[in-house]
């Protein structure tokens, strides 16, 4: 079919790859980083101006990257809303990332809808301080004068669509986008408007959601536009997931997702029932503490690195002699224990050493998201096969652990641009549906993520006995925490 992009607009950064539209292999990728800095150059701001976006992405673009290709996929940084009036221009900055000053805003609107149940039976998640329904409640409240100029509401990828398409009177956006919202229902595919207005204090124009292999456009030069998504639907598309399949992403939080049938709604609030790129369900589930636990582990030990905790927790042995931690530390949302701390169990005199409380740390890390794997497969998602994402999956010590912790094939990817290699994907299937060589119920095949794959083997009965000792330490500590 030719060439196609896939642009990866990041909060910090874009990256572009350009790929074989058949095969998937990488031909030619651009790099550039956002021009954003906080007023004190330290920190990544919660306001943003999106044309901060569109310069990082001619820079990346620079050179003729794009020369000869047909189709661009468009993924990018999820929760960023982008409000505009009437004419199509910013009421303000973009409003980007955790966003913590939006906390009040969230239990304001949990409040306001009837409870966590109600807002799970509406859209299949509960409203987070990132979220972009939590945001406008925040606009409203904090800058009411800028809430009534907000017409149309947009988001990252849908404004970055929009621009690439010369501001049509059409705008789109994709299930994996929307669902991420807190407006719309990945259970029923729609809007829910009402909950626009309870958030910001009156209607607002939303963009159409358009099926994953549709086009949102062509621009004027003829160059077609897939329907783009979020970040995290990207990478999962890149990564080639399917049914069986998980995701866990070792960040400072962690996260699992799983490609499933069907949306789930979860009264406790812990999944977060999100839709993939393909047209399935991507149920997510978060845990505030993963690899802020390893650094938390090493600083206390004196260790320069977490390559050093590594080597360090390798000397121990499965079970760290005993000792658990439950690494709450900065309370947790798997299970839902906002204000708890994080504990150390077992010491014994023999296991008071560096080596077992290294391995403790990564293994109480890969048992807090084992716990959200189960939450998971309590719902009936299958899990046969773990993708294992992030810096940290590269460590000796979470290979190790990994596998027989979480019961399942492990696969560590190599490093890649999955985002934008998703993006190009979905760019390469909405070009083949358009001239008549892809179905649009399915995707095209490309070649794998290159990987390391981990099998648990004989190791098995050892992780179940280790994950016994922390869930038996964790239910003493805080009984009953997983019931719903």
């Amino acid at each position: 079919m030719g060439i196609v992009a896939g642009l990866d607009s990041s909060p910090d950064f874009t990256r572009i790859v350009v790929c074989d539209a058949d095969t998937g292999a990488v031909l030619r990728q651009g790099y550039a980083p956002h021009p954003v800095e906080s007023p004190d150059g330290t920190a990544r701001p919660s306001d943003v101006d999106p044309q901060a976006w569109l310069l990082s992405l001619g820079e990346a673009a620079g050179g003729g990257l794009l020369e000869g290709v047909q189709a661009i996929g468009v993924s990018a940084q999820q929760n960023a809303v982008v409000p505009l009036d009437a004419q199509g221009n910013t009421v303000r900055p973009a409003m980007v990332g955790g966003d913590k000053r939006a906390q009040v805003a969230a239990a304001d609107l949990i409040d306001a809808l009837g409870g966590r149940e109600a807002w799970a039976q509406a859209v299949g998640c509960v409203p987070q301080a990132a979220q972009p329904v939590t945001k406008l409640r925040w606009l409203a409240k904090t800058e009411p004068e800028n809430a009534v100029r907000a017409a149309v509401l947009m988001q990252a990828h849908d404004w970055l669509v929009w621009q690439l398409l010369g501001r049509p009177v059409r705008r789109t956006t994709d299930r994996g986008g929307a669902s991420g919202t807190g407006y719309w229902s990945a259970a029923t595919g729609s809007y829910r408007s009402d909950l626009v207005e309870l958030a910001l204090g009156h209607q607002a124009m939303l963009p159409e959601v358009i099926g994953p292999a549709e086009a949102a456009g062509t621009t004027p030069e003829g160059l077609l536009i897939s329907a783009g998504t979020g970040e995290t639907m990207a990478a999962a598309f890149g990564l080639g997931i399917g049914l069986g399949d998980a995701v866990v992403s070792l960040g400072a939080s962690g996260s699992v997702m799983a490609v499933h049938p069907e949306a789930l709604v979860d009264s406790s609030g812990m999944i977060t029932s999100l839709a993939d790129a393909t047209g399935m369900h991507l149920p997510v589930v978060t845990t505030l503490n993963a690899v802020r636990t390893l650094r938390g582990a090493a600083e206390l030990l004196g260790v320069a690195d977490l390559e050093g905790l590594s080597d360090l927790a390798m000397k121990s042995t499965p079970g760290s002699h005993g000792l658990v931690l439950l690494p709450y530390l900065e309370g947790e949302r798997t299970p839902q224990l906002p204000h708890t701390a994080g504990m150390l169990a077992g010491l014994r005199r023999e296991s008071m050493k560096p080596e077992h409380l290294a391995r403790a740390a990564f293994e109480g890390m890969l048992c807090g998201l084992a716990d959200a794997l189960d939450v998971l497969r309590g719902r009936g998602v299958e899990v046969r096969r773990i993708f294992l994402l992030g810096a940290a999956a590269e460590l000796s010590a979470v290979q190790a652990a990994a596998p027989m912790l979480f019961g399942a094939q492990v696969v560590v990817p190599q490093p890649a641009d999955y985002g934008a290699i998703g993006a190009a994907r979905q760019a390469a299937w909405a070009l083949g549906v358009s001239q008549g060589t892809l179905d649009p119920r399915t995707p095209p095949v490309w070649q794998g993520a290159a990987a390391q794959v981990l099998e648990p083997g004989e190791e098995l009965a050892v992780g179940q006995a280790v994950r016994q000792q922390f869930v038996s330490v964790r239910e003493q500590t805080h009984p009953g925490a997983f019931r719903a």
